[in-house]
């Protein structure tokens, strides 16, 4: 696979909630798609309890079909 095919497969999630929630949700994801990248948190605008993270994962090869 090149780098272009390793792009394609990228996708791009938004986290939003509580920290522990975000936490629960990134663990999850990761059982299921390889965590490329994490971004730091950011402060929900409207209340200081949320938070939002971003992350980069592609497809774990042991789930592709």
């Amino acid at each position: 696979m090149n780098a272009i095919d390793r792009k394609a497969l990228t996708v791009r999630i938004r986290l939003h909630g509580t920290p522990a929630e975000t936490a629960a949700a990134l663990d999850a994801i990761a059982q299921v798609l390889h965590i490329r990248h994490v971004s730091r948190p950011y402060p929900d605008r409207r209340s200081p309890m949320f938070q939002r993270l971003y992350i980069d994962a592609t497809p774990r090869e042991d789930t592709r079909r």
